[in-house]
C-alpha cells in the first residue's frame, strides 16, 4: 500500500508517498483553505501513485476530523470531506502527533515540536496522545504566557461543543484522550 503523507502548516504544505525520494511542498499562509490545499497536492502529486492519505493538521483532532479552525491557516477546515477531495481514504492526525510518530521507537516519548507553533505530543508503548500547546507565532508574549497555565484550549473548545463539566468529563472517561494543563 503506497501512502501519500502531506503535513500542512502555516508557511508550507509538505508531502511525500511512499517509493519518492524527494517530498515536495508549496508555500501556505492565512488564506490556505482545506479545499484549496487538496487541489494543490493532487495537482503536485498527479505523476505518484497512492492508495491512501494521512495528513497532519495543525490543530486539534477528535476521531479523525479537525474540530478547531487552525489559527494560522484560511478557514473551511472543521466539516471539510478530505476522503472526497483526495477521492482515496484518509486519516487526519494532528500534525505533532503524526511527527512523534515518525520518530518513536518503543516505550515512553514527549515530542515537543517547534515551528509555527508548539506542538506536542505523548507516546506510551505505541499509543499517541496528541496535547494542546501554546500558538507561538502571531500571538502577543504577555498572551501566550498567560496561558501556559491555563488548561487545554481542546477540552475548553469540547467544553463548548458538548456543554456542562460533567458531561465533558463522561466525555473524556469514555476515550482514549488526554487532557493536558
Amino acid at each position: 500500500m503506497n501512502v501519500l503523507a502531506v503535513d500542512v502548516g502555516g508557511t508550507h504544505v509538505k508531502f511525500l508517498a511512499t517509493g519518492q525520494k524527494n517530498h515536495r511542498q508549496f508555500a501556505s499562509g492565512p488564506a490556505l483553505t482545506a479545499k484549496q490545499m487538496a487541489t494543490r497536492v493532487r495537482y503536485a502529486t498527479r505523476d505518484w501513485t497512492y492508495d491512501v492519505v494521512s495528513i497532519g493538521y495543525p490543530g486539534p483532532v477528535l476521531h479523525g476530523r479537525p474540530i478547531a479552525e487552525p489559527h494560522n491557516l484560511g478557514r473551511g477546515w472543521v466539516g471539510f470531506s478530505f476522503e472526497k477531495a483526495f477521492r482515496r481514504p484518509v486519516k487526519v492526525i494532528n500534525d505533532a502527533a503524526m511527527q512523534a510518530l515518525g520518530s518513536y521507537q518503543r516505550g515512553k516519548m514527549l515530542f515537543l515540536g517547534l515551528g509555527t507553533g508548539l506542538g506536542s505530543a505523548l507516546i506510551v508503548n505505541g499509543e499517541v496522545e496528541p496535547m494542546d500547546s501554546v500558538t507561538l507565532i502571531g500571538m502577543p508574549a504577555k498572551i501566550a504566557s498567560s496561558m501556559a497555565g491555563r488548561p487545554s484550549l481542546v477540552p475548553g473548545i469540547l467544553m463548548k461543543r458538548f456543554g456542562r463539566a460533567a458531561r465533558l468529563k463522561r466525555f473524556f472517561a469514555s476515550r482514549r484522550v488526554l487532557a493536558v494543563s
